[in-house]
């Protein structure tokens, strides 16, 4: 049965004297003061359908939350995470495992990690953020944002490589499907890697359109072929587990059936048309579909999400947003405030932004919300008596916001924000959550020991 606490704690080995185990021992004692934690992951771990009444004793909810910090805390991946916590003391201690416990294995690492929903990661990093601020680590008074973009891990998108790993990926389905189905297609990857390589080699636009149209005769080829394998896939009478098995193939094709005529449409008009497909209608991975096209200051374009910080003066983050599309910074300047003075309790006194989020409707609609003083890196047409009280109080603030990207740079640098590994658009807004969830710990943690 799985359990929110081991009632009988098992026996760990003493923990060394370092001084990163004493910020494990402070944030293990962090932990232990906010025990709701704990219950809110049970809760998706008895959901995740990982739970039983038999068969080995799961980990407990507290410490598949230890060791998802941990994770994120070194940015481990799940086979440097099942090594550390076979062989690290400190680790074991950390995350409540006994001397002669078995250390999990990385596939119940990752099943267990990532069974935790974005909506517990979001309501334990309110709970540390409340719990910073009952501390006296921060009071909430003064807060900076800012945006930056988190990579998605894809490779670099272009029509020709996303109509190649369409065929590819069809191709591999259907080949799972003759297990129950006879549907007759040729196998069209070599082919279509050809086609793939040909195009990057090319060096002028008319010598890639015949060989983008060939690329695009075999991608329809072979999605001909994957709509055939649909229909008959969902004639066939089997029973249970097989008739599971056959649905979850099933709604792979389709979706990966959709995202190849996706790609074909897109090809068609960018490339034969000739016409600018805007940024919101285009796919730039079939595995990934929810990554947006970020063309961050007018000369480097980025593939992933663009993410919302506010952040305290004692580097603690309040809050952290990740929205779908491309919002304008000064499209979200009004709600980070306002989600400020929910999860603080009230509005701060002063409030400092990115140039980004410059506009006089943000100035007057943050100024109504209760903050006294205001400060845009740029003002942008706005005089300076306007956001703040005086010229050196703006100065002061705008120094403050700077601040901000020092917080910024350590969430990427060490909690690895910098490029996002989990799939799927929930798997994205829980990494970054546990990132900023793991960072703030270590942050109370270290305040609290100084």
């Amino acid at each position: 049965m799985r359990k929110a606490f081991f009632q009988q704690r098992p026996l760990v080995p003493p923990s060394i004297e370092h001084p990163h185990a004493r910020e494990l021992q402070t944030i293990s004692a962090v932990l232990e003061q906010v025990p709701a934690a704990a219950d809110v992951v049970l809760t998706d771990l008895t959901g995740a359908g990982i739970d039983g009444d038999r068969g080995r004793q799961g980990l407990s909810a507290e410490q598949v939350l230890r060791v998802l910090l941990l994770k994120q805390m070194h940015d481990l991946s799940y086979e440097e995470l099942e090594f550390h916590l076979a062989d690290s003391v400190t680790y074991r201690a950390f995350c409540g495992f006994g001397m002669a416990d078995r250390a999990p294995s990385k596939s119940t690492l990752q099943r267990n990690i990532k069974a935790v929903s974005e909506q517990t990661l979001e309501a334990i990093h309110r709970m540390i953020v409340a719990y910073a601020i009952r501390e006296g680590v921060d009071d909430g008074k003064r807060t900076r944002i800012d945006s930056t973009v988190v990579r998605a891990a894809i490779h670099e998108p272009s029509d020709s490589s996303l109509l190649k790993d369409s065929v590819r990926v069809l191709t591999r389905l259907l080949r799972r499907a003759r297990r129950w189905v006879k549907v007759e297609s040729k196998d069209h990857r070599r082919a279509a890697k050809r086609r793939s390589l040909e195009i990057k080699r090319a060096r002028s636009a008319e010598e890639r359109q015949p060989l983008y149209r060939d690329l695009i005769r075999l991608t329809e080829k072979v999605t001909r072929a994957a709509l055939r394998a649909v229909e008959a896939l969902r004639q066939v009478r089997v029973q249970t587990p097989q008739r599971d098995e056959i649905d979850r193939l099933n709604r792979q094709m389709q979706y990966h059936l959709a995202a190849a005529r996706h790609v074909i449409e897109q090809t068609r008009r960018r490339v034969l048309e000739g016409e600018v497909v805007p940024a919101q209608q285009k796919i730039v991975s079939i595995f990934e579909p929810h990554v947006d096209v970020i063309v961050k200051d007018n000369r480097e374009t980025m593939y992933g999400h663009k993410v919302f910080f506010s952040a305290g003066k004692s580097g603690v983050v309040f809050d952290v947003v990740v929205p779908l599309g491309n919002p304008t910074d000064s499209s979200m300047a009004v709600g980070m405030v306002e989600r400020h003075i929910e999860i603080c309790g009230k509005p701060p006194h002063q409030a400092a932004f990115d140039g980004g989020f410059t506009s006089r409707a943000n100035l007057e609609q943050v100024k109504g919300l209760g903050v006294r003083d205001v400060a845009f890196s740029k003002g942008k047409g706005i005089a300076v008596d306007e956001m703040t009280k005086s010229p050196r109080l703006y100065r002061a603030l705008r120094n403050f916001r700077a601040g901000v990207e020092a917080t910024i740079s350590f969430l990427k640098r060490s909690f690895g924000l910098d490029r996002c590994d989990w799939r799927t658009c929930t798997s994205f807004k829980a990494y970054v959550l546990g990132s900023v969830l793991a960072a703030n710990l270590l942050i109370v943690a270290r305040a609290s020991a100084g």
